[in-house]
């Protein structure tokens, strides 16, 4: 990363492409793709080129200047232009166009290719929203291509034009002060999940049926950021590893260093958050199952009141129904009826009635349906 050799003798051809070479910024949809190219000797702007024909030629003209080049969603036309200029390698420009990376550090001969996942934390909707960053380091630039809202490397670049002590380190410096900012970014998600976290476990005691939903796309969210999280780690301990090798600033190991030490605790947390959320779904199925079980329970013993209620009623129909037989036979209106002109056949009826219902009166109470 320190390799400060004439850009010709690094070049692939020391002229321009010609039909490749000259794109301007590219006005899209969304705005123009070339966010700011600017050059810097020194530490301090020497230029701001409208075009990135017109960076590549004042390049040329300062070789002991450093290109800063910011893009957001780049046409493929403007990253073969950047390829062909650098000397950058097809397969990370091909990742560059395609996006969808996983964080990664790789180096190709002079030139330094890093993917980031920046995150950003929505208020109104409460959710991450993921960006990603790729970063082409040179030993005389620093190509930046963003997809995504997050991060905004705007700051970054204030911070480093505010410094200029640090900003003439070279490319090195605005890589990891971008790498600050990326792992910065992460302490307002960390918060805003915190946050989310303690109100889905109220939620979860609080019987909200919705909450199950919540702790879901939440869950998704925090396997979303630990791949962005996670690989950072090892990428840092990589760029730390190669400080000798490099001869990297001692500012600037320091600078890594304390991003290290951020990103481990960011991961740490993100962990922490994940294993969390799977306690919360598996305390929050238990609770679902209780109250399925108390539901089941009272439907149940209301089924058995039911019963209850259904075995009295049934027997005191059946022992009034047993005066109500013999009533109707003995009310029959027919001339020729056994025992009609008998002068003990209204006692012997009433008897009759009488140990009829006692006795059912009995067997019921027995069955404790009474």
């Amino acid at each position: 990363m320190s390799d400060r050799r004439p850009r010709a003798a690094r070049r692939r051809s020391p002229e321009p492409q010609p039909a490749a070479a000259s794109p301007g910024p590219a006005a899209g949809p969304e705005g123009p793709s070339v966010v700011q190219a600017t050059l810097y000797r020194d530490g301090r702007r020497v230029a701001s080129p409208a075009t990135l024909a017109e960076t590549y030629r004042q390049l040329r003209e300062h070789p002991d200047g450093m290109a800063w080049i910011g893009l957001h969603r780049p046409t493929e036309q403007e990253l073969h232009s950047l390829a062909a200029e650098f000397d950058l390698h097809e397969l990370a420009v091909e990742d560059a166009l395609e996006a969808h990376q996983r964080p990664k550090l790789e180096r190709y001969g002079d030139t330094l290719f890093v993917v980031l996942r920046a995150a950003r934390y929505l208020d109104a909707q409460e959710e991450v929203d993921f960006g990603e960053l790729h970063v082409f380091v040179g030993p005389d630039f620093l190509i930046t291509v963003r997809h995504g809202a997050a991060p905004d490397l705007s700051a970054v670049r204030r911070r480093m034009e505010e410094n200029p002590a640090l900003l003439s380190l070279g490319p090195e410096a605005v890589l990891y002060a971008t790498l600050d900012a990326v792992v910065d970014g992460y302490a307002p998600v960390v918060a805003g999940v915190q946050n989310d976290v303690d109100e889905i476990e109220t939620e979860v005691f609080g019987g909200d049926p919705a909450v199950s939903r919540r702790i879901y796309e939440l869950s998704r969210e925090m396997v979303e950021f630990q791949r962005a999280t996670r690989p950072l780690v090892g990428m840092l301990h990589a760029l730390m590893a190669g400080f000798a090798k490099y001869g990297t600033d001692e500012e600037l190991q320091r600078y890594l260093r304390d991003v290290a030490d951020h990103v481990t605790h960011t991961s740490e947390r993100v962990d922490g958050f994940r294993q969390a959320l799977t306690e919360i779904l598996t305390v929050n199925a238990t609770l679902v199952t209780q109250q399925q079980n108390a539901e089941m329970r009272a439907l149940a013993e209301a089924g058995f009141e039911q019963n209850e209620e259904i075995k009295k009623i049934s027997s005191w129909a059946a022992i009034l129904f047993a005066p109500t037989l013999v009533g109707t036979i003995y009310g029959m209106n027919f001339d020729n009826m056994p025992e009609l002109h008998w002068a003990g056949g209204y006692p012997f009826a009433v008897v009759l009635m009488a140990v009829v219902c006692t006795s059912l009166y009995v067997v019921f109470k027995k069955k404790d349906w009474l």
